[in-house]
């Protein structure tokens, strides 16, 4: 498969831009974990902050393991912060938890695509671990319908990924928003805040040009199967 030039055709792309996009938010995360928050706030004040000002009290905050394993856990009600991100009062720090606190508050007003992406979590996974599974069992049996589940089910990655977007999106839009409003970060500091969350959607962007990728790169290979099989009969 790495030697097929196809392969690198549709994946490359995706491979490239995951590189851009992690060099992208390590600078500039590194650049503006230096500069301090007015007052000295840090990113879990942050996020405790903008909850208790949407009127969310119940959603927990919580320090973990990790760089950049920041999440919100939408069935459990708690908003995971990494050590970095939870302990320090920085722009960067402040960016990070205001957008997981978006996803919260998308939570509480029932956002369509995050709804949807919550529901559809446990439907991709299994779909994700069978798909490799019927794809081969399907070429070595010569089962093309077989085959083409497989490929079917490598799709469930790409739809997930593309459902990710405008949920990152969202998020991001919140949390700028929500940071000026409650003048936790002025407005000569939000050029900072812009810079960590743009930086972060792109990993996004890769993901799912990625995705899409590996899928386009399957269906093109069981139809280059397809003809090969028709030429020879």
């Amino acid at each position: 498969m790495f030697e097929d030039p196809l392969f690198w055709l549709f994946v490359g792309p995706g491979l490239v831009l995951g590189v851009y996009a992690q060099s992208r938010i390590k600078m500039n995360v590194a650049k503006y974990s230096q500069i301090p928050t007015p007052g000295g706030i840090t990113g879990a004040e942050v996020a405790r902050a903008l909850l208790d000002a949407q009127g969310l009290q119940d959603v927990k905050i919580e320090s973990t393991e990790g760089i950049l394993s920041d999440h919100y856990d939408p069935r459990a009600k708690i908003l995971r912060l990494s050590q970095k991100i939870y302990y320090t009062p920085s722009v960067a720090a402040a960016g990070i938890a205001a957008h997981e606190a978006g996803h919260a508050l998308q939570d509480a007003e029932d956002y369509f695509p995050m709804e949807v992406r919550t529901y559809i979590v446990p439907v991709v996974q299994l779909a994700s671990q069978a798909a490799p599974w019927a794809f081969v069992a399907g070429l070595m049996l010569q089962w093309s319908a077989l085959t083409w589940i497989g490929v079917i089910l490598f799709g469930s990655s790409f739809f997930f990924a593309l459902l990710t977007l405008p949920v990152e999106f969202n998020a991001s839009a919140r949390a700028k928003e929500l940071l000026v409003r409650q003048g936790i970060i002025g407005r000569d500091q939000i050029e900072g805040v812009d810079k960590v969350l743009d930086a972060a959607a792109w990993t996004y962007v890769a993901a799912a040009v990625s995705a899409i990728g590996v899928w386009l790169f399957y269906v093109f290979m069981l139809l280059g199967r397809g003809r090969s099989a028709s030429a020879q009969r």
